[in-house]
């Protein structure tokens, strides 16, 4: 796959963000939405299991899923800034071999993406501009569970969105915050055959994990 981040993620993700993450990483773990979203997982029983996670950044949460059980991870990554932080933790886990790394946009190119167990977005869906299409690629790619957070449906968020898009454009940043309605995002999952199994609400993010239905 190839990468063509626009330029508001090469400046806003890179190196220093990188670096920032892979040290919050070591020293705190992971945040308490990732933790939720890894929890509803272990829950579930992760032997044997594997992981895409999409827009991850240095690969937290699949090192997290690994360490709990799960088989192997690929990490799909739209900036290239972060290879190097995430090499390095997964070096520093013990974790070579099992962990492939790829940079590419899973909606445009996502014939090159494979199905995995579990698929996971963590603050993923906010950074990119048609949830529908990101949501639907990440769900038909779930053979099991599609565990995903987003911002919560509320108005301080909303404003604190045009505020920060408005510091963009100033910046001249082609990127942008989407606060995209939660009733969006599930549809956009519920299409592809999924249901919700699990939904957590907290003062800024909400945590959704849908299941693959039944034949």
């Amino acid at each position: 796959m190839s990468c063509c981040a626009p330029k508001g993620y090469r400046e806003l993700f890179g190196e220093r963000a990188a670096r920032r993450d892979a040290g919050s990483y070591r020293r705190k773990g992971l945040d308490e939405t990732g933790e939720r979203m890894v929890d509803f997982l272990r829950g579930r029983g992760l032997e044997g299991v594997t992981v895409l996670e999409i827009g991850g950044g240095v690969g937290a949460v699949s090192l997290e899923l690994l360490k709990a059980g799960a088989d192997r991870a690929l990490e799909v990554e739209l900036s290239p800034s972060y290879e190097r932080a995430a090499e390095e933790l997964v070096r520093e886990a013990g974790l070579e071999g099992r962990v492939e790394r790829r940079l590419g946009d899973v909606v445009v190119e996502g014939g090159a993406v494979p199905p995995a167990d579990a698929v996971v977005m963590h603050r993923v869906v906010c950074c990119y501009p048609d949830a529908d299409a990101l949501v639907g690629a990440a769900a038909g790619r779930a053979r099991r569970y599609l565990v995903l957070s987003f911002p919560r449906e509320r108005r301080l968020i909303r404003l604190g969105g045009r505020v920060l898009n408005f510091w963009f454009r100033l910046r001249r940043w082609d990127f942008r915050f989407y606060p995209h309605p939660p009733a969006t995002i599930l549809a956009a999952a519920e299409r592809q055959g999924l249901r919700p199994a699990f939904e957590h609400t907290g003062s800024i993010w909400q945590v959704a994990a849908l299941e693959r239905a039944s034949p």
